[in-house]
């Protein structure tokens, strides 16, 4: 049988492949990328194919229906119900099909492709003064095509309606082959128009042999996006079939081109933030505030929140925007409301004018649908019953009753959402993993669906049915609607050939879950996981597919710094999320078949940069630099390794043997010689090789040290990383200078243990033992035994040093951060790994902690430059900020990544992808700076990266504070 179905698989990519001009593929890699969306199933596609216009549309249907195999359509795959899955051949519209055809200012419409993101129609009508009025909090990476299939919504539906209130007219192709052009209005027989004869007579005769039903069946809400929307096709609405066909998740056509409708958006807009003593206060007021004509009304309570800055005092809040003609207009219409509210019982309120404090809190709004699938408590919760819409007035009471139902069931969540519509959001902390859990799951969606029914609210208020919530449509609509949705699904495809199982006779709720294929027990790892309670799977699970990683472009005032690779490539694959999916799948085990040699899982993990980004711009905070060098430590263990492994992976090991002769390393690099020394350590040939330090900074410090000793002051221990000591010593003479200004007493530690705890004072021959080092390039590069081994001398050293509460500063990002997050994850069983780690501090944040009455020489310039990536995501840099206003530097540096990343621009292969990463906001920041504009870099590889790309050099902050202090000693 497998056998079998192996050849129908081959046949199928032959005959798609040799009909279809896009790509085609049924590697196991591509389908194991399509397995999930952004909820809780998996069903595992036999091929992909990227069409590249209608006509490869028409092709691939031909073929599936040749083959008797279902296709679902699929944009950015961040749908929560599971529509986006399949079996049969997934058609991903992202890669070809995403052209805004035309727009056009004066009709207020755009013809757009099914691919195109929602940002890019935005961007394209924001020229004009207009915009497409629905904005799921996925609006950077998802697509006009999945609106339109799920009908998508967002903050600003209050004002401007949902999806299906913008749609003019549809193109679409039949599984059968047939083309529709679907709009408004009826020929002269009455029947819709724009249809062949057996679709435009089928569809007359349904709708006319029940008006009774379809008059009556529906509840009267503003975010009923459940079901096909069957009552558009009335006489009295106009027979508005492009709106009855949105949202019916691609089981009725496959969408090509769409006309939509463009609204005028306000020159200024205010948010207005009120706080509520709880939930349920906010809840009930947010109807009241329709009347003011608010453009979104957002509700969120503390336990979403938490600790965010800038809101007023309560246990809940309300987000109100207001637009107006001015920004002078847009703040009076938020003060008179922010008024109005007071006298109805609002604990608070502030009025956020800043574009960039109304960025701050609308990224915690939008982040919550990943945000919210962890509890406080770090358990895990997930989608299912997402949006569930009641009408406004009755959201109050709903919510009650809601929260008394999850009590009752033993579930927790976080009710968020578009409180001004009905429409709340929840992640539940549902056990999806063994049968008793996955019973109280379909007992409580059995429940749930009675309670929504009761407050006469729809299943669906956003992201449609899916699988998730279909089942069930007979509760809120009874069995002859349902009937009837069976019979308009047959008659635009009778051979059930488009995403089957959704909408009508779909597939059990608690069925394609997709953790059922993942091992029942934890597997054998070498980091902690201290987050995911050292599950590997559970660390895996964390990605549920919101696809912020997806991000093509960094939104603007954003120092995010997820996911270079994938806007250097614009792949899955090489998207956070998309290896994500195939380390799932390498648990699972059925499309990635080979484990921790999967050579699909490695060329993924290849391209990515170990930027950690992930780790804190990802919502729930996915991690994949450590998934990767897990993943690296198994994939090799016993077994030869790239040479780039033995030359960068060892690297403190190489620049400590080479030390001595630096000055003959530093003059057979510049000789051919070099570019076979580049070529046996696995290094891209276009990568000039660094110079070695004639003197290392350990060398300098001991020997001033024997001319002078240090003066007294607080102490704090320098940490001396491979980079600062054999390749930028400058750096670390100058944060002695700047350290010493600022009164404190800078030590390095010594390279072994010493009784007692003392700082030693040792003899110049001391400094041929083996040098301390925080592990990392070990930990990159998968080498985990040799990373543990280094890390755990690195501990015997520095305990007794750190007892008397001595910081240990750290001048190199990346190594603060490996020493910070790295060493305590893999050395999970010693309990002297987290004091170290606790001791830590970056240089701004060792002045600013340690010396506060400190004040830095005025340098009154502008700066460009970047944000270590590693700083961004593990360590902060808001001490830095504040330390560069003190010294009159101003400006903002850039976010992303360098794309050096220590070894990774360095490999063999990996050169257009770095200077792509580069070319991403570094190099455009540092090229559009004015003259004299000070460029700063605190990471290596960054300074590295402008060296070799750039035309204007970067230094440290510190070095440029100690310039200003005057000349370091010799």
């Amino acid at each position: 049988m497998a056998d079998r179905t192996e050849t129908e698989k081959r046949d199928l990519t032959k005959d798609l492949a040799a009909a279809v001009r896009g790509e085609v593929s049924s590697a196991a890699a591509d389908r194991a990328l399509m397995t999930m969306d952004a909820s809780n199933y998996r069903r595992v596609p036999r091929a992909v194919v990227a069409p590249r216009d209608a006509e490869d549309v028409a092709a691939a249907l031909r073929v599936c229906r040749e083959h008797g195999v279902p296709v679902v359509p699929r944009g950015a795959g961040t749908s929560i119900a599971g529509q986006a899955t399949g079996v049969g051949v997934v058609l991903d519209f992202t890669r070809h099909m995403r052209r805004i055809v035309s727009l056009d200012p004066a009709a207020r419409t755009a013809v757009v492709e099914p691919g195109v993101i929602l940002d890019d129609l935005r961007a394209a009508a924001g020229a004009h003064g207009l915009t497409f009025g629905p904005d799921p909090s996925t609006h950077s990476r998802c697509t006009l095509g999945g609106m339109i299939g799920n009908n998508s919504c967002g903050s600003h539906s209050v004002a401007w309606g949902t999806t299906a209130d913008s749609v003019r007219e549809l193109e679409l192709l039949t599984y059968g082959g047939e083309r529709v052009r679907a709009g408004r209005g009826t020929g002269p027989t009455g029947a819709p128009t724009g249809l062949p004869p057996r679709l435009r007579d089928g569809v007359k005769s349904l709708v006319d042999a029940e008006l009774a039903l379809l008059r009556t069946g529906y509840p009267d809400l503003p975010r009923r996006i459940s079901g096909y929307a069957l009552d558009a096709l009335l006489p009295e609405q106009g027979t508005d079939l492009a709106r009855a066909l949105t949202g019916s998740e691609g089981t009725l056509g496959v969408l090509t081109e769409a006309t939509v409708r463009l609204v005028e958006t306000p020159a200024a807009r205010v948010l207005a933030v009120l706080g509520y003593p709880d939930e349920s206060a906010a809840a009930e007021a947010a109807h009241t505030l329709l009347p003011h004509k608010p453009m979104t009304v957002e509700g969120m309570a503390a336990d979403l929140v938490g600790s965010a800055a800038g809101l007023p005092e309560g246990g809940a809040w309300l987000f109100v925007e207001m637009g107006g003609a001015s920004p002078a207009e847009a703040a009076a219409r938020a003060e008179a409301l922010c008024r109005a509210a007071a006298a109805d019982g609002t604990t608070g309120h502030a009025v956020v004018t800043d574009p960039a404090g109304q960025r701050a809190l609308w990224r915690i709004r939008e982040d919550a649908s990943g945000t919210a699938t962890r509890m406080p408590d770090g358990s895990e919760a997930w989608p299912g019953w997402e949006d569930c819409a009641v009408p406004p007035a009755r959201l109050g009471p709903y919510l009650r009753d809601f929260r008394a139902l999850l009590a009752q069931h033993g579930l927790r969540g976080t009710p968020y959402g578009h409180f001004g519509d009905g429409c709340i959001h929840i992640r539940i902390d549902f056990d999806l993993l063994t049968p008793p859990g996955i019973r109280r799951f379909r007992d409580f969606s059995h429940d749930l669906a009675d309670l929504v029914v009761a407050h006469g609210g729809s299943l669906s208020g956003e992201h449609g049915d899916g699988q998730a919530r279909a089942e069930l449509l007979p509760k809120m609509y009874g069995p002859e609607l349902v009937g009837l949705f069976g019979r308009f699904k047959d008659l635009w495809d009778p051979a059930a050939g488009l995403n089957p199982g959704m909408l009508v006779r779909p597939d059990r709720l608690d069925d394609n879950l997709r953790f059922a294929p993942l091992p029942g027990r934890p597997v054998p790892v070498e980091f902690g996981y201290p987050h995911d309670n050292g599950d590997f799977s559970a660390a895996v699970r964390r990605c549920v597919g919101v696809a912020k990683c997806r991000n093509e472009k960094t939104a603007a005032g954003s120092a995010d710094v997820m996911c270079p690779s994938f806007r250097a490539t614009g792949e899955e694959q090489h998207s956070t999320r998309g290896r994500a999916r195939l380390l799932h799948e390498m648990l699972a085990g059925e499309v990635i078949t080979d484990g921790w040699r999967s050579p699909e899982v490695h060329d993924a993990l290849d391209l990515c940069l170990s930027c950690k980004g992930c780790r804190s711009d990802c919502p729930v905070g996915v991690d994949m630099a450590t998934y990767k060098a897990e993943f690296l430590h198994h994939h090799y263990e016993g077994r030869l390794r790239p040479a780039a492994h033995y030359s960068m992976g060892r690297l403190p090991q190489w620049l400590h043997a080479a030390a001595p002769a630096a000055p003959a390393v530093n003059a057979l690099a510049r000789t051919p010689l070099a570019a076979v020394a580049k070529r046996l350590a696995g290094i891209a040939p276009e990568r000039p090789l660094p110079a070695l330090a004639t003197e290392t900074f350990t060398r300098w410090w001991w020997r001033r040290r024997r001319a002078a000793p240090p003066a007294d002051g607080r102490t704090v221990l320098l940490w001396p990383d491979t980079f600062t000591n054999h390749l930028s010593p400058q750096v670390g003479r100058a944060a002695v200078r700047v350290l010493e200004a600022a009164g404190l007493r800078p030590l390095l530690p010594p390279t072994a243990p010493l009784p007692g705890g003392a700082l030693p004072q040792p003899a110049l021959p001391r400094l041929r033992r083996t040098p301390l080092c925080c592990g990392l390039t070990y930990v990159s590069t998968g080498q985990l035994d040799r990373a543990r081994a280094v890390m755990r001398r690195t501990l015997d050293v520095l305990t007794p040093l750190l007892a008397a509460g001595r910081p240990l500063v750290v001048l190199e990002p990346s190594c603060a951060a490996a020493l910070r997050t790295d060493l305590p994850e893999l050395l999970a069983d010693d309990p002297r790994a987290p004091r170290l780690a606790a001791s830590v501090r970056t240089f701004a944040q060792t002045l600013e902690d340690f010396a506060p009455d400190w004040r830095p020489p005025r340098l009154d310039r502008p700066v460009a430059g970047q944000t270590h990536c590693h700083q961004h995501a593990v360590l902060g840099d808001a001490a830095d900020r504040r330390l560069r206003e003190r010294a009159g530097l101003t400006g903002q540096l850039s976010g992303g990544c360098c794309g050096l990343a220590g070894n990774f621009g360095f490999e063999r292969g990996h050169y257009d992808i770095s200077v792509a990463c580069a070319e991403d906001q570094l190099l455009p920041a540092v090229r559009q700076s004015a003259p004299g504009t000070e460029i700063l870099a605190d990471g290596f590889s960054c300074r590295t990266q402008l060296d070799h790309l750039g035309d204007r050099p970067a230094r440290h902050l510190a070095e440029v504070l100690a310039e200003a202090l005057g000349e370091a000693d010799a």
